[in-house]
């Protein structure tokens, strides 16, 4: 049960960090039909995030009946930095919008394939989960992958932007597929996905997009990893910090 509870939190606080980082945007885009557009992905990537929270909490209070009940609001709102699981690509300050856009390709080609086969899930929850949210990481997807070519192929200095937000992110992609302990545990229990083999698609979709936003692929390089297992920088208290002020200094409020 705790592999279960484990894994469901990696996947929650992946989607509900970049959701937050990708919310910041809003109202300050480039022209208000993709800060509409970029808002409508963070709000998805909360929605998944709920889905993941909720099915988590069912399964603490479960296993843990005579604890206090865990909410999905209490997962996101309670917990503090070493306990989150996600990518430090997702708590990363999102610099201009080049680099947002190129990280959320990043991300967005990572999600696609993992709940490709995750619908297949021997847990029911998680596929369903799943099968419901492959259907907005494909417009995700499209729509990253449509900036990161208009930016890498447009002009100058577009392109030398995007040249630098890959060289700034391309070291943080290498956690992706490095599976954490519970990652492996929950594989071999019949309801995960095996990280590693995501890998060859996720590189030759990146690559191809690169290639076609006249962008090099970066040469092997050592990968920044921990975010998976609790250690994080120091930029996710700040992300935190920001996104749980109101609950924590009034506990239980409602609206």
């Amino acid at each position: 049960m705790q592999t279960l509870i484990n894994y469901t939190l990696y996947l929650a606080d992946n989607a509900l960090i970049l959701a937050q980082r990708n919310a910041e945007w809003c109202g300050h885009g480039p022209i208000l039909e993709q800060d509409i557009a970029l808002t409508n992905i963070s709000l998805d990537l909360l929605g998944q995030s709920r889905s993941f929270y909720q099915y988590a909490a069912q399964l603490i209070n479960a296993e843990h009946p005579s604890a206090m009940p865990a909410t999905e609001d209490s997962l996101a709102y309670l917990r503090d930095v070493f306990a989150f699981r996600n990518i430090l690509m997702n708590e990363l300050p999102n610099g201009d919008w080049g680099q947002t856009v190129l990280r959320q390709f990043f991300f967005s080609a990572y999600q696609f394939p993992l709940f490709e086969r995750m619908k297949h899930s021997s847990d029911a929850t998680l596929a369903a989960i799943a099968e419901k949210s492959l259907k907005e990481v494909t417009y995700h997807l499209r729509w990253s992958s449509e900036w990161v070519i208009r930016l890498g192929d447009g002009t100058e200095e577009s392109h030398s932007r995007m040249e630098k937000a890959l060289d700034e992110l391309w070291t943080y992609t290498g956690e992706i597929f490095e599976p954490a302990p519970y990652e492996k545990a929950a594989v071999e229990a019949g309801f995960g996905v095996d990280a590693t083999s995501l890998k060859d698609a996720w590189m030759e979709r990146v690559s191809n997009i690169l290639q076609e936003a006249t962008l090099t692929v970066p040469a092997p390089r050592w990968m920044q990893t921990g975010g998976k297992e609790g250690k994080h920088s120091e930029h996710l208290g700040f992300v935190l910090a920001e996104m749980q002020f109101l609950q924590r200094a009034y506990p239980n409020a409602t609206w």
